[in-house]
């Protein structure tokens, strides 16, 4: 078999474990591993008519290609987020301008399918989150062969308990969160973090739950600044070193308020996230008279080396999903389900947005973690 490999969408540590397992796999077996750079953009930017074009956008990939690459985070393929099924005219690579049918954004799928066709590729391995994953489901229906593995700091995609990249952002967060201590209490000040989470915000959550911090906001539940301000403000009263510190995701919402959005949409129909925290810290500034903390974690969340969870959950789905293609078993997800190893049907990605269970995990009046019962929740709660 030549079974080809990508990432897509953001990136975060654990994908070059993922590649490297799924490479040694597959090569121990005799069959051949092709690496597409920079997510679905390998495909739509790859010029049938052109010889070099199979240079710039892949990579085949051997034991000594990816020998040392599961040392550092990130991926050494490069990831987009290109959708080949939505493409805007300015993205549109030159060699394909007159192709286009129908409004704008193109669908340029049959155009990745000859690609694949090609590159002799007898199945697909995609790494990635809810944007990306949605294309492998159009490859699927498609009829293509793909094998699908979930990444995404949120750790949203429906299917799975846990994503790669989850552990590691968590554990970024909670390490800042604590060196951020020093500086907040030295100076008597308010704390407010952002961190990822665009519909989601058990990134929020579980780091101001494991890091003790006072409060935390999330997407699913949208905040008072008055409120939350009192709330801060008997926080550092009762703190003998008096301050306070808060976590916000990046999609929360201040009551009757919308998310903080900026640019153009991408591919997938998303604007970029950012800023609630510098707002939410300006207005309780405003509310308080205190000076305030505001710190956006953003790429550091994401950066680095990945933990030992998430090293080892890359490993194994990378290793299921290596031995589900080889024996033909296509449209899958590699999952965890209860603590176990497992895989479900592709399409059910496709199910909808995974949130936090409020009722289960958080204490809305008070904006910060109750979690009312233990057993029975998945690792990482949610």
């Amino acid at each position: 078999m030549r079974i080809g490999i990508l990432t897509g969408g953001g990136d975060v540590p654990g994908l070059n474990p993922s590649i490297k397992a799924v490479v040694e796999r597959v090569t121990s077996e005799g069959h051949e591993v092709l690496g597409i750079k920079r997510g679905w953009g390998g495909l739509l930017e790859f010029d049938l008519d052109d010889p070099g074009s199979l240079e710039r956008n892949t990579r085949p990939l051997d034991y000594a290609a990816v020998r040392t690459i599961d040392r550092t985070g990130g991926t050494f393929l490069h990831t987009s987020r290109t959708n080949p099924g939505r493409v805007r005219a300015k993205d549109l690579p030159a060699f394909l301008a007159g192709q286009e049918e129908g409004e704008e954004p193109y669908d340029f799928t049959p155009h990745a399918l000859r690609v694949l066709e090609r590159l002799q590729l007898d199945a697909l391995i995609a790494i990635g989150g809810d944007d990306t994953l949605s294309y492998a489901r159009r490859l699927h229906e498609e009829g293509f062969a793909v094998t699908a593995i979930p990444k995404t700091m949120d750790n949203d995609v429906h299917g799975t308990d846990y994503c790669i990249g989850f552990s590691t952002a968590v554990t970024r967060s909670v390490e800042f969160i604590h060196q951020l201590r020093t500086s907040t209490g030295s100076h008597e000040r308010l704390a407010v973090v952002e961190l990822f989470g665009r519909y989601s915000g058990e990134t929020s959550l579980i780091s101001a739950y494991l890091a003790s911090v006072d409060r935390a906001l999330i997407s699913e539940v949208p905040f008072d600044p008055e409120k939350l301000a009192a709330l801060l403000m008997d926080d550092k009263r009762r703190n003998p070193s008096n301050y306070a510190m808060c976590t916000v995701s990046e999609g929360a919402t201040i009551v009757d308020g919308e998310v903080h959005l900026s640019g153009e949409e991408d591919p997938y129909g998303h604007r970029k996230l950012g800023g609630i925290g510098q707002t939410t810290g300006q207005l309780l500034k405003e509310i308080t008279g205190q000076d305030i903390v505001a710190q956006e974690l953003g790429y550091l969340m994401r950066s680095g080396r990945p933990d030992s969870l998430d090293l080892m959950v890359a490993t194994n789905f990378a290793v299921m999903a290596a031995d589900h293609t080889m024996a033909g078993e296509h449209g899958r997800m590699m999952a965890l389900r209860g603590g176990t190893y497992t895989n479900v049907p592709l399409m059910e990605t496709g199910a909808g947005v995974k949130r936090v269970d409020v009722e289960a995990l958080y204490d809305v009046g008070a904006y910060r973690p109750k979690v009312r019962q233990v057993e029975g929740k998945p690792m990482f709660l949610y």
